[in-house]
């Protein structure tokens, strides 16, 4: 990691800004960008794909307000997600804005892309014999059998990954077989590789409930359709990753017949607010994370100057 510049040195060297999806987190990121002279990077997930714009709400450019933006539309839709790689371009712009005197602002709500950028994490390898005898009997049984034996295995693990998400199911499955220990061994620990403050935005659910639904209103009225069918062209029915994004699978079942357009957004609604949960779950756990209520109907940027106020009670703590 890079030594910290004069500029740098009395304060926290990264920020990070995290909580549930629709809870405001990208706007606050922009302007904690702006007063602490840095640039945004990435940790959502699904902002890592090229054209997945509505459906992720990625801020648009005048949205951005003139902050670079790192780790955006890096994939194409048919290439499977990677922690471990994701970690390495993290970690490679976090270290150049860090040499440069610029404060990185992590911002996404995808938990455990936000601790492979900052926190102690390796990542195991992999074995192709294994991988494709898992990947087999998922095709040949379903995710549902799978995440069945990986609570035997691992209840941690399976209590963490959704039972139909049969390629996360799948590579905890790998990860036991080759290393002989749980899955959950290989997670981030709570040491961090980074001077950070994490900032939580936490928004009461009834509110944080309809946010989402006028969310998901606003993608459909901004053409969610027209893009995933766009995306369908480019492949996304064969990214494993891609295809199963809150929205997009929903929209790619109703093309295929299995649902009403209706139906699609109802349950988009739903699965997103599932979604929603489990990001409060995962990042509840991680007692550094600093939560800020955010007042309802108030917006995220009333949320500056407090944050502001930790990063300088942190600054405090380094001197």
């Amino acid at each position: 990691m890079s030594s910290p510049t004069t500029a740098q040195s009395a304060r926290p060297r990264v920020v990070s800004v995290v909580g549930a999806t629709a809870a405001g987190k990208s706007d606050l990121a922009v302007a904690l960008a702006r007063a602490l002279d840095g640039e945004v990077i990435n940790t959502d997930s699904m902002q890592l794909y090229r054209g997945m714009d509505i459906g992720t709400a990625k801020l648009t450019e005048e949205e951005r307000g003139g902050v670079p933006h790192h780790l955006l539309d890096i994939w194409d839709v048919t290439e499977a997600a990677s922690v471990a790689e994701y970690q390495r371009l993290a970690r490679a712009v976090i270290d150049r804005l860090l040499a440069a005197g610029r404060t990185p602002v992590l911002v996404g709500g995808s938990g455990l892309y936000v601790r492979a950028a900052i926190d102690e994490m390796e990542f195991p390898g992999t074995d192709p014999a294994v991988r494709a005898r898992l990947e087999e009997e998922l095709e040949r049984v379903g995710p549902y059998v799978l995440h069945q034996r990986l609570a035997g295995l691992d209840p941690a693990a399976a209590e963490a990954i959704l039972s139909s998400n049969g390629r996360r199911i799948v590579r905890a499955l790998e990860v036991i077989e080759i290393t002989g220990r749980p899955f959950t061994a290989n997670l981030p620990s709570n040491t961090a590789v980074y001077d950070a403050v994490q900032i939580g935005v936490a928004v009461p659910r009834p509110e944080l409930d309809e946010r989402i639904t006028l969310r998901v209103d606003r993608m459909w009225r901004a053409g969610l359709l027209e893009e995933v069918r766009r995306l369908e062209k480019a492949g996304l029915r064969d990214g494993r990753t891609a295809s199963r994004a809150l929205g997009y699978q929903q929209v790619l079942d109703h093309f295929a017949g299995l649902c009403t357009e209706d139906e699609a957004r109802a349950e988009t609604v739903r699965a997103t607010k599932r979604f929603a949960r489990r990001q409060e779950s995962w990042f509840r756990r991680d007692d550094r994370i600093h939560w800020l209520a955010r007042p309802a109907g108030t917006d995220p940027v009333a949320l500056l100057d407090r944050s502001l106020e930790l990063i300088d009670r942190q600054e405090s703590v380094v001197r």
